[in-house]
């Protein structure tokens, strides 16, 4: 069951969104920040700004892309792309020691996607030994040839 969804999103978007659908289905969590809550489904929702940065929030290589540049548009929502997911997921891990998760779920997403080890080369290179030596530790963990 899904409780928690990330949403990356530029400052003024989430200010229209909030403009429309505060006290419409949605509340805010914590007062003048990007964490809501839908009311009707009990599901926390943390937006996270286009140009911040991940883990620490501190400038580095990796900042929250722009969506309307990089996202991929499907109906009826769009993605990120799963490379600068990852590249999220690895940037916020090794920064902040209480995102440690962030590691463990690209863990869990190479084992059960069996991601390839070559996907690192469309990586930033700021993240991209992180990856590998994740990478590395689930195939040798795999009792069979790795992917």
């Amino acid at each position: 069951m899904t409780v928690n969804v990330d949403l990356v999103m530029r400052e003024e978007d989430l200010q229209a969104f909030k403009t429309r659908w505060l006290g419409r289905g949605y509340s805010e969590r914590v007062p003048g920040t990007g964490k809501l809550l839908d009311t009707e489904f009990g599901v926390n929702i943390d937006v996270l700004a286009t140009g911040r940065f991940p883990g620490d929030d501190k400038p580095k290589p990796i900042a929250f892309p722009d969506p309307a540049t990089t996202a991929i548009r499907g109906t009826p929502f769009a993605m990120l792309p799963i490379e600068r997911w990852i590249e999220l997921k690895l940037a916020s891990g090794m920064v902040a020691p209480h995102r440690r998760k962030d590691l463990a779920d690209v863990q869990d997403l190479i084992r059960s996607a069996r991601m390839p080890r070559g996907l690192s080369d469309a990586l930033d290179p700021w993240v991209r030994g992180k990856f590998l030596e994740i990478w590395q530790e689930v195939a040798d963990g795999e009792l069979t040839d790795p992917f």
